[in-house]
Parts: C-alpha cells; structure tokens; sequence
C-alpha cells in the first residue's frame, strides 16, 4: 500500500521512525455530469474573475479571505515555517481507557508502518505496551496543512490511527431528542429486549453494500441494451407507528421466522419442513381421534363389563343353563327348516307335470 505520510511516533523519549497508510478506501459508484441533449460531459473550467482566463493548476495558490474581502496570500514555505512540533510527529501526549473516547470523535482511519529495520524494535515494543494496558494513546499529528487529534490502538500486530475531531468541532445534541416525557412500560422493554436476543449477533464480514449492487447491475444491463424493469415498490409501512407492542411482536416472530425458529417459545432449532395437504392432514386428524374414541369406548366396555359381572357360583350355573336351552331351540328350528324345504321340493315336482299336460 502506497504511504501518504512520513514522520515518526513519538513516545517520550523514544521515535519511531512510521509511514502512514490509508487503512480503509471508498468503494461508492460516482457519476459524472452530462448535458441532457447531447450525453457532453460538463466539465468544471478555473477562471480568474478579473481577466476571465482559464487557469491551470500550476498557477493556482491559496489565500485565506479576510472578513472585508482581502485576499491574504499564504504559501506551502510560510505553513513549513510555522514552529509546530507535529508537523512531522506523531506526539502522544497521554494513553486513556478506550471507553473515555467518545465515537462521535472518530474520523478516518490509517495504518502505521515501522519505516526500516531499525523502528521494528521500538515499534514493537507500543505495540505490546498498549495491548497489555488495555488503554489506546491519544496523540497530536499534523497532515494536509492542519494538525489534528488521534487515537492509536492495536489491530491484529499493527498499529492503527483514528482521525479524532476536536471536542470543539462536536455538536451539542440540541433540540434533537422528543419533545415532552414519554413513559416506555417494562412489557414494551421486555419485547425490545426479546427482538435484540433474538436477531442476535451479526458476521460484520458478511455485511455488503446492496445498493451499490443494485447500481452495478443496472449499469450492465443498460450497457448491455437490456430493458431495465422498475422495482416493484411495497409498502413497509414507514413511520407508521399504530401499535408499539404489535410492532414488537411481530418483528420478534419475523426475526424468529428468518433464524428458522419455530412458535412463540422457539429453541433456535432449525424445524423440518414437510409438505402438508389438506385434504390428508384433515383425515389424519379425523383418523387420530377416532382411534382415539374407540380405544376409551372399548376401555369403557371392558370396565362395566368387569364391573357388572356378578362373582358368585349361581350366576354361573344360570349361564350354563340358558346356553343349553338356547341350543335345544336352536335344533328344533333347524329341523323345522328341514322338512319345510324337503316337502316344498316335491310339489314342485308334481306341479310341473299338470302343466305339461294341459299343454
């Protein structure tokens, strides 16, 4: 990675020899200007307003406007000779637990490299010192013609700066927050606190730029000649706040739904998905509790049955006896039958003759 800035940290007595490095980059699409008849690019020209010319940057210097309007020249020689001892240091001045910084202070980012062999050691040697202090060091530095706040703090085996704005450059949060008291009840907390567990922890890595997507394939598709279809716009229903305890419930569920948790009390266990028909599952069910009331029904039976039947001798020889006269009925009926049928036979024998004769 190309450095942007050479100096050194110091630290009491100890310097160390640093190259600053640029520790995050812009991936955003930019555009440029066009005019609408022709697709031209527009262009920004630098004109003097006194003679009206173009100039080129060779040309063009820096001047700070006094409250009437003059002009006040200040060169890159004047800014070289002004007695600031961080124009070239990175000067620590004190090392605080990293709680005392507040983040509304925190600007760009940038790496710090040992420059040469000779600096790995003392390099080294911050390193350790911050990471077994807990705490990061806040320094002075000056870049870009101004001096500025910083914060050191390790990152893997590098040390890294944060850009810090000046206490004074912090705005105070005035008129911001919601006008009057508003009682939040512990239910209402209770549900934030349920929808915070359960979305849970976030990979940062896996975090990406959707929108910046969505521009890189519109760009291709209109490259390409293809038909760019509008998205389709839902109603999400923003700003729309009705019911506070609703809208906690059933952001809970969907976050629980999207975790593959199943009900209300949900384990985090990913459920099984089976698809369910319903004229089978309205059978199955139906079968389920039938066979759930024929086993009481038989289990009922069993118990009168058990329950009415005497224990004595004398029931059992009066069931002997009604079994025998049961079967004496029984073959009298059967012979009845008999000979009923065997003399039905015969006069159907005997009548088929009348009829042939009278034929």
């Amino acid at each position: 990675m190309r450095s942007i800035w050479n100096g050194a940290i110091s630290f009491g007595l100890v310097s160390i020899p640093i190259k600053l490095v640029n520790a995050t980059e812009n991936h955003s699409i930019h555009f440029r200007q066009i005019h609408l008849a022709d697709g031209g690019r527009i262009r920004y020209r630098k004109v003097c307003e006194l003679d009206e010319e173009e100039v080129q940057g060779g040309e063009i210097g820096k001047a700070y406007e006094d409250a009437d309007g003059t002009m006040i020249p200040i060169t890159d020689e004047d800014l070289a000779q002004l007695p600031l001892p961080t124009a070239k240091t990175i000067e620590i001045v004190a090392f605080v637990p990293a709680d005392q910084i507040d983040p509304l202070q925190m600007d760009a980012a940038y790496y710090l490299s040992a420059n040469g062999v000779p600096a790995a050691k003392p390099y080294t040697l911050l390193r350790e010192a911050l990471k077994r202090s807990n705490k990061v060091a806040v320094a002075k530095y000056a870049l870009r013609g101004r001096e500025r706040l910083g914060m050191l703090r390790v990152v893997d085996d590098v040390i890294a700066m944060h850009g810090l704005l000046w206490p004074d450059e912090i705005r105070a949060p005035e008129g911001v927050a919601p006008d009057g008291d508003v009682t939040v009840r512990d239910a209402e907390l209770d549900l934030a606190d349920a929808l915070m567990d359960t979305l849970g922890e976030v990979d940062m890595d896996s975090l990406h730029d959707d929108y910046r997507e969505a521009v890189e394939e519109l760009i291709a598709a209109k490259a390409s000649g293809e038909t760019v279809r509008p998205a389709e716009s839902g109603d999400t229903g923003g700003g729309k706040v009705i019911d506070l305890i609703a809208a906690l419930e059933n952001s809970v569920q969907a976050a629980k739904k999207s975790r593959g948790e199943v009900g209300d009390e949900g384990d985090g266990e990913m459920a099984d998905v089976h698809p369910i028909k319903k004229t089978s599952g309205k059978s199955s069910a139906s079968g389920k509790s039938s066979a759930q009331t024929t086993r009481k029904s038989s289990a009922a039976a069993k118990k009168s049955t058990s329950r009415s039947t005497p224990k004595s001798t004398g029931a059992k020889k009066s069931t002997s006896t009604t079994k025998k006269a049961t079967a004496k009925k029984t073959t009298k009926t059967a012979a009845k039958k008999q000979t009923s049928s065997s003399g039905g036979s015969g006069a159907k024998k005997t009548a088929s003759p009348r009829k042939r004769t009278s034929a």
